[in-house]
């Protein structure tokens, strides 16, 4: 049996890597990036089980993301983290879930890693 892959984007360099450890050690294959057009291209190329978002960034809004995300109607769990309004998660939680993108979970930072662990695994 092949191993989960996860993807993640986020602009907070740090946090990226931090998320990327976890779900190494929760047995997942990783790539991290802050790039949007690199996630696209590893979306298509990786093909990520688990995709960890950042909802502000600079180069891309998460939202935008999650309408591309839709458009391929790529079949992954979506983790939205946020460190700004809390609102803001939900919103777009909601807006992924009217896009097609079924599967959302929203955590907010500073995230707990028992949250994380949790979220990466599904649970």
């Amino acid at each position: 049996m092949t191993p989960q892959r996860l993807l993640v984007i986020d602009d907070e360099v740090e946090f990226g890597k931090l998320v990327g450890r976890v779900g190494r050690d929760l047995g997942l294959e990783v790539e991290v990036t802050a790039d949007p057009d690199r996630f696209k291209a590893l979306l298509l190329s990786f093909k990520p089980d688990v995709i960890v978002m950042d909802m502000v960034m600079p180069n891309t809004e998460g939202i935008e993301l999650i309408r591309w995300l839709s458009h391929e109607r790529y079949p992954a769990r979506v983790i939205v983290v946020t460190g700004y309004n809390p609102d803001y998660a939900k919103m777009a939680a909601l807006m992924a879930r009217a896009e097609g993108v079924v599967q959302v979970t929203t955590l907010f930072k500073p995230v707990r890693l028992a949250e994380l662990r949790s979220a990466l695994l599904g649970q």
